[in-house]
């Protein structure tokens, strides 16, 4: 079946771009305002070059209730700084916390009960429940409609649990240990990253 997205309503293209690009994986982002620290999730995510490496985040500036737009976005163009936090199987409750809509300045983290630490080269923690964080200065903003963003960003440190370096010389790293979860379609959907198969470069 074809699919003409110019002959769809914006929920209909959205539902459509959900339904195919699957999975994908979830960045739940740190940032820090004059009020505190804010998190939230985001599965429009992914790195697009490691060298120089570079990841891109797309939010939708979703409204309030109050008529103020959510922290994340507002955030990041203020501080030109965010951390990326992988999300684990055992973080699904509290990052589904973190993605209610809750009022500018609320404490998502306390309510969520995930626990941070300093990052090294950014203002914004990184979460201690995750097991790799990717601190990020804002390289790029492109503003695709009013209320939509793409935020291209340089990563600048990244941390990786000890538990999970195989070899810090060679960079190598448990990838399939990490837990990792990923969106799908639907709402509520999830997959997860232990049913892996190798298949050589040819």
């Amino acid at each position: 079946m074809e699919f003409s997205l110019s002959e769809l309503t914006g929920r209909e293209r959205d539902k459509l771009m959900h339904s195919v690009v699957v999975p994908r994986p979830i960045a739940l982002i740190t940032t820090r305002s004059a009020g505190g620290v804010n998190a939230a999730p985001y599965s429009f995510f992914n790195v697009l070059s490691g060298d120089p490496p570079i990841v891109a985040v797309g939010i939708s500036e979703t409204l309030l209730q109050g008529g103020g737009p959510k922290d994340t976005a507002v955030n990041i163009l203020r501080s030109r700084e965010f951390v990326v936090n992988t999300v684990t199987e055992a973080m699904i409750d509290p990052m589904r916390i973190t993605a209610v809509d809750m009022a500018f300045g609320v404490d998502e983290l306390a309510a969520a009960g995930l626990r941070t630490t300093e990052s090294v080269a950014v203002a914004p923690p990184r979460l201690l429940d995750s097991p790799a964080s990717l601190e990020c200065r804002l390289r790029q903003t492109i503003r695709v409609t009013p209320h939509r963003y793409i935020f291209l960003a340089d990563v600048v440190h990244v941390h990786v649990d000890d538990s999970f370096v195989l070899d810090p010389d060679r960079l190598y790293l448990a990838t399939s240990e990490f837990g990792h979860i990923a969106r799908m379609h639907g709402n509520g959907w999830y997959s997860r990253t232990t049913d892996l198969f190798q298949a050589p470069r040819l």
